[in-house]
């Protein structure tokens, strides 16, 4: 029996290609989305038509995650993988995001991924199995000028997933973390912009310095070298393919040249882990049950 995988953001982007390469390679795919009949009724369609159970999910509501996940857990008869992909990114100067700004950011991409959690996890729970993956960003690991909130989210799921990875362990629930870099998917048209004008303006000649750095970045999303976003699906089915406890908990995925550093800092990471939770007894939390 195929592994029953629930996809948050499975519209378009990387949720979209993920559904898409899960389902021809046998796995069991609900793919959530907001307004599959309206809005995202075309790629709704789509992975209908492939197999997939096409769920709604607005993981900024409560009522919408809890009903959604209870529908997909009827239709495709339990869940035991959530990928966590939904999410935004931001661009502009730090300063010029207002605290709303940074609310409707975290809103989505940190406390939609404790929404989804919750309301998976006490089924997970009683199967005793379950993997959980959290598409975070190489921004999870350094920053980059422009991205503020978005480093600041990523820095969070990637705080969240680590402790869940302790906590749910001896539950035999995994936690993966997908760091993908710069992909030429349409993440930088939905881009949240900053809030406060009056704060902007005050740069001057440099207020304009966020969207020059996006146009050098664009650029180098084109042509045939560019870096291809099926390599961030390819590694999700590597991993599932890969047996239980035999998976790392970080996964770097980068066609851009960043991905040697920050695999540096991601083991540097990892071995910090290891050594403090051999040293405390507490090793065994590393790794699933």
């Amino acid at each position: 029996m195929s592994e029953k995988v629930l996809i948050t953001g499975s519209n378009s982007g990387f949720g979209k290609l993920m559904a898409d390469t899960l389902l021809a390679n046998g796995y069991t795919v609900i793919a959530s989305m907001r307004e599959p009949a309206s809005r995202n009724k075309v790629a709704a369609d789509d992975l209908s038509n492939q197999g997939a159970h096409v769920v709604e999910i607005d993981v900024t509501n409560d009522a919408s995650v809890e009903a959604g996940v209870q529908k997909a857990i009827e239709l495709a008869g339990g869940v035991d993988v959530l990928i966590n992909n939904a999410g935004a990114g931001v661009l502009g100067w730090q300063e010029n995001f207002t605290i709303d700004d940074w609310k409707k950011l975290f809103e989505i991409n940190v406390f939609g991924v404790a929404r989804m959690n919750r309301a998976v996890l006490p089924n997970m729970r009683k199967s005793g199995k379950g993997t959980i993956m959290y598409i975070s960003s190489l921004l999870g690991k350094f920053c980059m000028p422009f991205f503020g909130p978005y480093n600041s989210s990523k820095h969070a799921l990637e705080g969240l997933a680590e402790n869940y990875r302790v906590e749910l362990s001896q539950f035999g629930i995994e936690s993966l973390v997908i760091e993908p870099g710069g992909f030429g998917t349409n993440f930088g048209a939905s881009l949240l912009p900053s809030s406060d004008n009056e704060s902007k303006q005050s740069y001057g000649d440099a207020a304009s310095g966020p969207e020059k750095m996006m146009e050098g970045f664009a650029s180098a999303f084109e042509g045939e070298n560019a870096p291809n976003p099926q390599m961030v699906a390819d590694a999700v089915l590597k991993l599932l393919q890969t047996p239980r406890g035999e998976r790392s908990f970080r996964t770097v995925v980068d066609g851009m040249g960043w991905g040697d550093s920050i695999q540096g800092i991601a083991d540097a990471t990892e071995n910090a882990h290891q050594g403090i939770y051999k040293a405390m007894q507490m090793e065994g939390l590393l790794q699933v049950s």
